[in-house]
């Protein structure tokens, strides 16, 4: 029997706003969590979400949370109502925790089958005297803190079974037409939809990609499968469905912006 010493992993705790670097939000909802929570590790997803953009956010929470491992918090504020009625949540999915504002920040993630929402109704969990514009510091980073030391989630609050959901989380789909939206753009212009991979899989290679005025009739493996300065078709990294041009930029020379209408038709 080998004598090893079993080192606990410490806590993880991410962090995605729209806070930028230049001012002292971030470093304060960092030294909140680690106030209550000293053994936490923490970890910057992205800072660098365009103020007030949930939608931009939610999409880089679904691809870059996922891949930490199990047992996770997430926090994220991205957060134009702070003060007002809306919701503070937090949620289990997929094996992680999650918090935030209910504003459509975790469109992407509330739908999977273990997921548990609960709307954070406890002011002992927060600081003293919060404020009614920095609800990062005063109530959700405290509440990862508190649950890095073992909080259960159903003690946070009641169940929540509306969550907001924004509408471009999910494409709509029929037997031989599927219409999503354009949910990112990439640094280097790539158009990428809400059509997963799996949608069109059973399509084959019948099929048919519109957006705008613009038709693709068949998916590339690579960028380099077209000629530079054509468009293509391919599922992407993250597993979904991207409009490219091979050593340019997608967005600007096709004229296409987030929300814009993805059509795949079957043949």
């Amino acid at each position: 029997m080998q004598n090893k010493l079993m080192r606990r992993v410490p806590p993880i705790v991410t962090l995605t706003t729209d806070f930028g670097g230049g001012d002292y939000y971030v470093g304060a909802m960092k030294g909140v969590i680690l106030g209550i929570a000293p053994e936490a590790q923490l970890v910057d997803i992205s800072h660098q979400i365009p103020p007030q953009d949930v939608l931009a956010a939610a999409f880089v929470l679904r691809h870059a949370a996922r891949e930490f491992p199990p047992g996770t918090v997430h926090l994220a504020v991205v957060d134009p109502g702070v003060g007002t009625r809306r919701r503070p949540l937090a949620l289990q999915s997929s094996g992680h925790l999650w918090m935030g504002p209910d504003n459509g920040l975790f469109s992407f993630v509330l739908d999977r089958a273990d997921s548990r929402i609960h709307e954070i109704a406890r002011p002992d969990l927060g600081r003293p005297n919060p404020s009614s514009t920095f609800h990062g510091r005063d109530l959700f980073a405290p509440l990862a803190a508190h649950l890095c030391r073992g909080l259960d989630l159903a003690d946070v609050g009641p169940p929540v079974a509306d969550p907001v959901r924004l509408d471009e989380s999910a494409p709509c789909k029929s037997a031989d037409r599927i219409a999503g939206h354009i949910v990112h753009i990439d640094r280097f212009g790539n158009l990428v939809s809400n059509i997963e991979a799996a949608d069109i899989a059973p399509w084959g290679s019948a099929l048919r990609i519109r957006l705008g005025d613009h038709v693709l009739a068949e998916l590339c493996r690579t960028y380099e499968d077209v000629e530079p300065d054509a468009p293509l078709a391919l599922i992407g990294s993250a597993g979904l469905l991207e409009i490219a041009i091979n050593c340019g930029n997608a967005a600007r020379q096709l004229g296409v912006q987030r929300r814009a209408t993805l059509v795949v038709e079957k043949l």
